[in-house]
């Protein structure tokens, strides 16, 4: 069988992503049926080595056409060109910034040529993007971006629940400003096809509201709901889909908790990231969904408060990769 190969970025090299890479290597990356690829720079994966304590083996090559089956004994990387400086851990800066964003590119490139089948991005400080000039709110902003995407959602999966955002990384008020019907409907429609491919079935999908009880008969909010969410909702009914909302968030995460519900609708960020990130942030691997690519990613930060002192946990990267491989074999 012809293994998948997947691009698998750095992130900041002045975080964690480095060494959760050596720590996953380290911890069967190798045996989860796909072809890994490091995009970024083998000197902060000997660095990193040096600081978990492991052997490594790194093996550079300019494109992943270069390699064709596992060498458990090899971690394969492509250079990104930009060279490598000495980083001091838990800082932002400019070269962190470009860093990140090079070895993004870079791999995009790769999945848009359909050299890689996937990529699996590691964590990067938004500061230093931002310090860099690349002024995106995020990986899931840049990833449309640099696909020509002209609309995309972040979705959370987890082995309980799947979560798509409606608005991401934006204020509060700016995120209630931005929902619509049209945007709720195309939420739910994109997260609807990526999670039916799944699971074989015709979702069960909850929507949650924006208000407190759902507004609870307007008593809380301005009637957000019934202008913003209800209209797209009444839209997904008549098509036959099998969503119910606007529902108030906290009593939909519990029943979706217990098995009601194979995918909730959140509208703003905290609203789906809390109740999965409580559920364990180990678990959570953040999709963007609406790009020509698959693209998972870890579900935490560059951790700048321990980066480089070894103990940072892969086990989040190597959920990340696996969801990629299952992704790959579901949807493609």
């Amino acid at each position: 069988m012809k293994l998948p190969k997947i691009a698998i970025t750095m992130g900041d090299p002045s975080g964690i992503g480095p060494e959760i890479i050596i720590g996953a290597y380290n911890n069967g990356l190798n045996n989860l049926n796909c072809i890994p690829i490091v995009i970024g720079q083998k000197d902060y994966l000997y660095s990193s080595s040096i600081i978990k304590k492991y052997k490594i083996n790194v093996e550079t090559i300019k494109s992943p056409d270069e390699v064709n089956a596992i060498d458990n004994n090899v971690i394969y990387c492509i250079d990104i060109n930009i060279a490598s400086e000495d980083v001091e851990y838990g800082v932002n800066s400019i070269h962190g910034g470009e860093f990140s964003y090079q070895c993004v590119k870079k791999a995009v490139d790769f999945a848009l040529k359909k050299q890689v089948s996937a990529i699996c991005t590691g964590p990067i400080s938004k500061i230093s993007l931002h310090k860099a000039g690349y002024t995106y709110p995020g990986h899931t902003e840049m990833l449309a971006d640099l696909t020509n995407s002209k609309e995309v959602s972040l979705m959370l999966m987890t082995p309980i629940l799947n979560v798509a955002h409606v608005t991401a990384h934006m204020g509060l008020i700016d995120a209630i400003e931005n929902i619509d019907d049209g945007l709720v409907f195309r939420t739910i429609q994109r997260s609807k096809k990526l999670i039916q491919k799944i699971i074989k079935k015709e979702p069960a999908i909850g929507v949650c509201a924006i208000n407190p009880h759902a507004g609870e008969n307007k008593a809380f909010g301005r009637g957000e709901e019934e202008i913003k969410i209800t209209p797209a909702i009444k839209k997904c009914l008549e098509l036959g889909w099998n969503v119910k909302g606007p529902l108030a968030a906290d009593a939909l995460f519990y029943s979706a908790s217990k098995g009601s519900f194979d995918l909730i609708i959140a509208m703003y960020h905290d609203q789906g990231h809390g109740p999965v990130k409580v559920l364990g942030i180990e678990h959570g691997v953040n999709v963007t969904i609406g790009l020509p690519i698959i693209r998972t990613s870890v579900d935490h930060g560059t951790a700048f408060d321990i980066a480089g002192k070894g103990i940072a946990d892969e086990t989040n990267l190597l959920n990340a990769i696996k969801k990629a491989v299952l992704l790959i074999d579901k949807v493609t």
